[in-house]
């Protein structure tokens, strides 16, 4: 049973309600300390990750690679076309049912259009920041791993404490488009759950831990993010975890060997 998916996915809708609702309410200087304070916590869970690296020179590589592959698909221009599409067309279903109010719908537009707008690069990069945060962050694809093969369902709940405040804030400005993330989010949790037993087995110790510092590194991205530091490409950079675990293999088994 996905528990600690399904209390993740929750939070998001849930912390996406709430922000819609008293977005307008909250004075800016809660809605900036909370930012911070998030990019923070965003920032400690990627050095606690990073920490854990077992092979540097494979870790690093595989951002890089991953960066330049992300870059060269252009996955942050296509998930962000992506998610407009599918509040588009969810707000299309709706009118249709005759369930939708124009103000919310007014509302989502205006979120839609603030996202798209490269005049104001933090707006333009909200969205995209949102989906990476939510749905393939390193500790999302790790702990929902986690949770497939050993049942430990404490790494999601943990993540879940911090994505329902985190929504929140994020809704602040998306609006409903936040809680529409849960959709995607959902999807992506419940193949990784159900790959787990096939993953899993084929990894090591060291494997998993460049994994977990490679997330880790984006999760650093995400915070400086969050934070407003530094707008990353955060999308661009997903490819790295996908290469990490088998650049590491062949980083220990035909690489370090000779050196």
């Amino acid at each position: 049973m996905p528990i600690g998916i399904i209390v993740n996915v929750l939070a998001v809708a849930l912390g996406g309600l709430l922000g819609t609702a008293v977005g307008e309410k909250l004075p800016n200087r809660i809605k900036d300390l909370l930012n911070l304070t998030f990019g923070c916590c965003a920032l400690t869970m990627g050095i606690t990750s990073v920490i854990l690296m077992q092979h540097m020179p494979a870790v690093i590589l595989s951002v890089i690679v991953g960066a330049l592959i992300g870059s060269w698909l252009q996955l942050s221009d296509r998930i962000r076309t992506g998610a407009t599409k599918l509040i588009e067309k969810v707000l299309k279903n709706e009118k249709k049912s005759g369930t939708s109010h124009s103000s919310s719908s007014e509302e989502v537009s205006s979120s839609i259009v603030s996202t798209q707008d490269a005049a104001q690069p933090k707006d333009n990069s909200l969205l995209v920041t949102a989906i990476v945060l939510f749905c393939v962050s390193g500790t999302g694809i790790y702990g929902s791993l986690v949770s497939g093969m050993e049942g430990d369902h404490s790494i999601l709940l943990s993540k879940a404490i911090l994505d329902l405040f985190t929504a929140m804030i994020f809704a602040c400005e998306l609006k409903q488009a936040t809680s529409l993330i849960a959709i995607p989010q959902l999807i992506i949790m419940l193949l990784l759950f159900f790959g787990a037993r096939l993953i899993l087995p084929l990894t090591d110790a060291g494997m998993i831990a460049d994994f977990k510092a490679c997330g880790g590194i984006l999760l650093l991205a995400t915070g400086l993010t969050i934070m407003k530091v530094k707008v990353f490409p955060l999308a661009d950079l997903i490819p790295a975890m996908i290469l990490v675990m088998p650049i590491s293999y062949l980083w220990t088994r035909f690489i370090a060997p000779l050196l």
